[in-house]
């Protein structure tokens, strides 16, 4: 690929004072601050800058209007994507150029509203940010339908004028607004750009359009009728080569040569010599170069002239041949500037395209590559390192789009169909994607885990899990500990629902414990709160004896903490204190049992405050228990 210049770019302030400059790399942009140390010698040159810059490397992700091309943008190119590699050649063609159709509605689209706003807007500034972002997506639009004729579409001779004169048309509007100008004149055919107005259809090869003007002429002219109609007639019969007919291009170009052969002896019997304008045009119609090149106004740039010149001079040229007369007719205007990308495009240079528009707007690069490579015109132009081209310019693409709120989103798109580094890319991004909210968080969660992102699903997991126990929200701590299978975590927020409960005598967030599920198994701990809920809950509806042996097994299993046992002996009271017998006698000894073992336990040291509501609690224990025995 031939080296490019680079882009430089001039931030306000930063280095009047001839000092050194700092920066800080961010994934979207750059923080750029002046130091202390000045460009020459060593120590400090007094105070700094007091500011700091942020260089935005794609600033247009933040404009609103073109917000929507990449959304729209988006879903061409995922349904490109899918366009399967195995169907025949034939087949896919139209669907490329359809694809690329639809890419240049969506650049047009946006154009116009940005013109739209840019009228009603009456901020200065904002008119001229608008004006330059309409004029960087027309030469888009410009380069892009110039690639669809002669890449995508492939035009064959013949059908290739055809494409280019409506490229030409579609990008010299001015004609139809000046068309508009004249004919609402109260005389049209007095105005002072009635002839600019028949030469410039004349150039486009507009032919029917330039009679119905000519005819108003003719019809105030009666004495000159005669030549108008001569030039109506040679117009009207120029041979137009119409791909859908059954005409070859050989029977064609002996049609043409025939009319050209006629306009040309027109010209030479003086027929027109009576009206210089009519003169003029069939100049033009027999290809003479000199009288275009003195309408350089009206055709405004050189491959507009291109375009006119093969028009009346070679109206079957070949695909390969464009660069010859497009090197030729680029001479012809020196005093403009020439755009160099679609010379590049004529010589059908494709590296030397990518490299003249790489750093100027990524959209259009990665989009642009894309659908190349799809057309199997980028196959052999690999990277050093590893990656090609196509896949190379859209992880750029989709990493610029991370740094914005809203559309890193669509670049989850970009990364999946890059199979070389695309997963990688989409790793280390989606771990800067700031979780400021739940709902955010929940949507960077779906996508990993609908592409196996195991360690990221952990990660976004354990961080909202810490969040919401910070925020002393359990029930939401407990819920992102389970989705993370932390079951160190899930622990820990356990023993914080039993704490919760001691404290207030309820649970809160019952939702949840009540429809644990499997997940209960992820910790002994959070078995248990999930069982003892359970407890609660038979216990509630009066099945006093499926609460009593889910209560013993609570203990004889040891998954209980042993602060708890207390608890859990407190909850027997009431069972044992009903007069229906709940519970039998060999789980009366099993209670008797752990109640020994909780006494007998020293290890633990309790409060003096709870010794006198221990002691009671541990009397009314035995009496219940002894009336079992």
């Amino acid at each position: 690929m031939n080296e490019v210049d680079k882009a430089i770019s001039l931030i306000p302030g930063v280095g009047l004072k001839q000092k050194h400059v700092g920066f800080e790399w961010g994934p979207g942009d750059i923080l750029v601050y002046e130091t202390n140390f000045k460009l020459q010698g060593a120590g400090s040159g007094g105070p700094g800058f007091p500011f700091v810059h942020v260089v935005r490397k794609d600033e247009d992700i933040y404009s609103p209007i073109l917000r929507k091309l990449f959304n729209e943008s988006h879903h061409i190119f995922v349904g490109l994507q899918n366009i399967k590699d195995d169907m025949p050649s034939k087949n896919k063609k139209p669907q490329f150029v359809s694809v690329s159709k639809n890419y240049r509605s969506v650049i047009r689209a946006c154009m116009e509203e940005l013109q739209q706003v840019a009228v009603s807007t009456q901020d200065t500034s904002l008119v001229a940010q608008y004006s330059n972002q309409v004029s960087i997506l027309l030469a888009i639009e410009l380069i892009w339908n110039l690639c669809e004729v002669l890449f995508i579409d492939a035009a064959p001779a013949g059908i290739l004028l055809l494409h280019l004169l409506d490229w030409v048309r579609l990008h010299k509007a001015d004609v139809d607004e000046k068309v508009r100008e004249v004919l609402q004149s109260e005389s049209p055919t007095h105005h002072h750009a009635y002839w600019e107005v028949v030469i410039s259809f004349v150039l486009q090869g507009r032919m029917d359009e330039a009679r119905q003007i000519l005819m108003k002429q003719a019809n105030l002219q009666p004495a000159s009728r005669p030549i108008y109609q001569l030039m109506d007639s040679l117009l009207q019969k120029m041979p137009i080569f119409n791909p859908g007919s059954t005409q070859t291009l050989t029977e064609f170009d002996v049609k043409w040569r025939h009319w050209h052969e006629e306009c040309d002896r027109y010209l030479q019997d003086n027929s027109f010599a009576s009206n210089r304008h009519l003169e003029t045009i069939c100049k033009i119609l027999v290809g003479d170069e000199d009288t275009m090149l003195e309408h350089k106004e009206l055709l405004g740039t050189w491959y507009h002239f291109l375009v006119s010149r093969l028009l009346f001079f070679h109206p079957t040229v070949k695909p390969s041949e464009l660069h010859y007369y497009a090197q030729y007719c680029s001479v012809s205007f020196p005093h403009r500037v020439c755009p160099s990308v679609c010379m590049v495009l004529l010589t059908w240079n494709i590296l030397g395209l990518i490299s003249s528009i790489a750093l100027n707007n990524w959209w259009f690069v990665a989009h642009l590559t894309d659908l190349l490579d799809h057309c199997k015109l980028l196959q052999s132009h690999n990277l050093h390192f590893g990656s090609n081209l196509r896949e190379f310019l859209v992880l750029e693409y989709a990493s610029g789009l991370f740094s914005h709120h809203s559309l890193w989103q669509l670049a989850v798109d970009y990364f999946d169909h890059c199979p070389e580094f695309g997963r990688v890319y989409l790793e280390l991004q989606i771990e800067r994607v700031p979780l400021e909210t739940e709902r955010k968080a929940l949507k960077v969660l779906r996508i990993c885990e609908q592409r196996q992102m195991n360690e990221q699903v952990r990660s976004i997991c354990k961080i909202m899990a810490k969040r919401a126990l910070s925020n002393n929200r359990l029930g939401s701590a407990l819920s992102w500990s389970i989705r993370a299978k932390d079951a160190a975590f899930a622990t820990l927020i356990s023993e914080r629902f039993l704490q919760d409960y001691c404290t207030r005598g309820s649970f809160s967030d019952l939702d949840l414990i009540d429809n644990l599920g499997p997940a209960m198994l992820l910790s002994d701990r959070l078995t248990f709160l999930g069982k003892y809920r359970e407890f609660h809950r038979l216990y509630g509806e009066m099945r006093f004896t499926e609460a009593a042996k889910l209560l013993l097994s609570l203990m004889t299993a040891k998954i209980a903490p042993r602060s708890f046992w207390m608890t859990l002996l407190t909850d027997a009271l009431p069972l044992l204190e009903q007069k229906e017998v709940i519970f039998s006698v060999d789980q009366t000894h099993e209670l008797m049992f752990c109640l020994e073992e909780l006494t007998s336990d020293n290890s633990e040291t309790k409060p003096e405050r709870d010794c006198y509501v221990w002691c009671i609690i541990l009397v009314l224990l035995k009496l219940g228990l002894s009336k079992l025995t």
